[in-house]
């Protein structure tokens, strides 16, 4: 329900519970007092009305209560003073929560606004076109509130190299989060200097068991595009790569899968031939292991035809949507990061690579 229909709602119950107060006190015998329960109703409007509104029927339950004690004779005893006293206090003290809920929402929407552009901040922004190739990522988190989580994607773009990774740290929360900052960082220093891939893994691998414990690990399949044509794909321990061929055919790239990142990960590659019109898939076992109501996995092969979409963007997302559609209440259990590439002509998109990496490129949500 929106929170607009949820405020609608408030607002007709309170309504209706002051009308149904005095239905009753018509229809019952005039011993039987019901004016202090006029006083639910600015209860029910300060849960989720404004300050202004829950005044509003906090007045109308105190109106109602002067009125009964007109119709029922009732001003001329203490207790209907010690009535309207009662429906005054719980009216007032209906407005000073709900002022103290409206500061404590405004508080926390900043809050989470600046976590929010924190979580942001790790997720780095892929361009869209570099260099032959058009990409587009996608990124679903499992956890609610939160933007991001322990899985990964990241390009490199310097001079000379082309490369990118997609991982999943073990493990959840504000942790895996940290840790996922951590490997983009090994990475982007890595991907830049080191000539092969099996020197960036490497590179990786010991800068991160620097920092994780025993226990902790990152699984990633790391490709290098720098040579045009060509595909070079080193896996440690991830789910493997899926290529499209532009003739139609459908290949799950079959890498020899190393040890995961942090654990002393020494791959192999394997090198694809990579023709214009080819795609690649790389994404996180959120994916292939999304369940339905009868707890089968996502079946990805079954789905490779949306991947075949006119851009890499409506493919991608075409294929998120297929996923929501598949797991129970559009809900996935596990993070999801993906990311798909196609091998374009140079001169879509193409744009000249800084030794930043960073000119001139469009960001991809």
């Amino acid at each position: 329900m929106t929170p607009d229909r949820v405020m609608r709602a408030s607002a007709a119950a309170a309504l209706v519970w002051l009308v149904l107060v005095q239905v009753a006190d018509a229809l019952l015998p005039g011993d039987v007092v019901l004016d202090p329960l006029v006083a639910v109703s600015p209860l029910i409007a300060c849960a989720v009305l404004s300050p202004r509104t829950t005044a509003l029927f906090g007045a109308a339950a105190v109106a109602v209560t002067v009125v009964s004690g007109f119709v029922h004779d009732a001003w001329g005893t203490g207790q209907q003073w010690v009535l309207l006293a009662d429906v005054c206090v719980i009216s007032a003290a209906a407005v000073a929560i709900c002022v103290a809920r409206v500061r404590r929402e405004r508080k926390l929407a900043r809050v989470s606004r600046i976590a929010e552009v924190a979580q942001r901040a790790v997720l780095p922004v892929v361009p869209a076109f570099v260099q032959g190739l058009a990409i587009s990522t996608r990124y679903l988190s499992a956890t609610e509130d939160s933007v991001v989580g322990g899985d990964l994607y990241d390009c490199s773009l310097t001079e000379g190299y082309t490369r990118f990774i997609v991982g999943d740290v073990r493990g959840k929360g504000l942790a895996a989060v940290e840790q996922a900052a951590r490997v983009i960082r090994a990475f982007r220093q890595a991907a830049a200097t080191k000539e092969s891939l099996p020197e960036v893994v490497e590179d990786m691998d010991s800068y991160l068991r620097l920092f994780f414990s025993d226990e902790e690990f990152v699984t990633a399949v790391v490709i290098d595009a720098s040579t045009p044509g060509v595909l070079t794909l080193a896996n440690c321990g991830h789910q493997p790569a899926l290529l499209l061929r532009a003739n139609g055919d459908t290949e799950l790239l079959d890498v020899p899968p190393a040890v995961p990142l942090g654990l002393g990960s020494r791959p192999t590659t394997r090198t694809y031939p990579w023709d214009e019109g080819d795609r690649l898939l790389l994404y996180t076992d959120g994916l292939t292991e999304a369940r339905d109501q009868h707890r089968a996995f996502f079946p990805l092969l079954d789905h490779t035809d949306v991947l075949r979409d006119d851009s890499v963007e409506d493919a991608l997302e075409g294929l998120m949507e297929r996923l929501r559609t598949f797991v129970p209440g559009g809900h996935l259990n596990d993070d999801l990061a993906a990311m798909l590439m196609e091998r374009v002509p140079a001169r879509v998109g193409s744009t000249p690579v800084t030794p930043d990496g960073t000119a001139g490129f469009a960001p991809v949500s």
